[in-house]
């Protein structure tokens, strides 16, 4: 098969764990590589990281001789960590993320009282803007900024692909919640509507699937998929009735398994906190605050 310019070779990797999915996006022209939502494993109950899942991208992107590029955040996200620290130190690549990551940083450096996080997105080799555009190789990619969900959530779109992050899930589960600090549902309807104007045949890569018993994990569908089946934002869903609806939902959710020491560590761009004096790294936990 003819790959075009803009056509990318895309390999996915689901954690089930947390349920994430994990894009490798290559140029098979120049065998340039992006990682996008890396996983690092984590044991909540004995304060363990480990790199399984990390470490089968790696095989894979050196089986492949891929040279990689990019490390690529959707967001800070709120229930997985980000791998990205150590993908850097075995396969290189810059990590970026959207440049509103300062707003987030903002708000949980005052939350875990942790000083050390800059507020500027310093830790980040790269922020991107809403309409940039950069390349993998000669595939070129335009940033989409896509709050709702977080203030910083993007959209990578690549040709014929998109990567939503957790702005949208399969049209059989939904749409991402808006009840973290600084989410918001008309935001995130917004910003769907914005992705779902993209071409019909646009294949969209999601971060997560919470499949129902009577299906396997899926993380691809289509723009077409979305405006004619989505259970919470196909076409003639107006504002107001998804706003009604998402908040209504949320405020039955229970906080994610993992969010407390997923966000300490992806806003510092996948690091731990910084070690104290005993060499220790140590994650916090707010009481009676959130």
């Amino acid at each position: 098969m003819t790959q075009t310019r803009n056509t990318a070779d895309i390999r996915a990797f689901f954690d089930e764990d947390t349920n994430t999915v994990t894009h490798v996006v290559s140029d098979p022209a120049t065998k340039s590589a992006a990682i996008i939502d890396s996983v690092l494993d984590f044991d909540p109950k004995s304060g363990r990281t480990s790199h399984e899942h990390a470490n089968e991208v790696i095989d894979y992107v050196r089986r492949a001789e891929l040279q990689v590029e990019w490390l690529l955040e959707t967001h800070a996200h709120a229930d997985h960590l980000s791998a990205a620290p150590y993908l850097k130190a075995h396969v290189g690549g810059k990590i970026a993320i959207g440049a509103h990551i300062r707003d987030v940083q903002g708000v949980f450096s005052k939350i875990f009282n942790a000083p050390d996080i800059s507020g500027t997105g310093v830790e980040f080799d790269v922020l991107f803007e809403d309409g940039e555009r950069f390349a993998i190789g000669e595939l070129e990619v335009e940033v989409m900024h896509t709050p709702g969900h977080t203030p910083a959530c993007l959209t990578y779109v690549i040709g014929p692909d998109a990567f939503v992050g957790d702005t949208l899930f399969m049209p059989d589960y939904g749409t991402a919640r808006c009840d973290f600090p600084g989410g918001d549902a008309a935001t995130l309807y917004r910003s769907i509507r914005k992705v779902l104007s993209l071409p019909p045949e646009t294949r969209l890569h999601l971060c997560h699937d919470y499949p129902p018993d009577d299906r396997e994990p899926e993380w691809v569908c289509t723009v077409a998929d979305q405006r004619e089946n989505s259970v919470h934002i196909a076409d003639g869903v107006t504002e107001a009735e998804f706003v009604k609806m998402r908040e209504a939902r949320d405020a039955t959710l229970d906080m994610p398994r993992l969010i407390l020491p997923s966000v300490q560590v992806n806003v510092r761009a996948g690091n731990l906190p910084p070690p104290e004096d005993n060499g220790v790294s140590y994650l916090k936990l707010p009481m009676n605050l959130l």
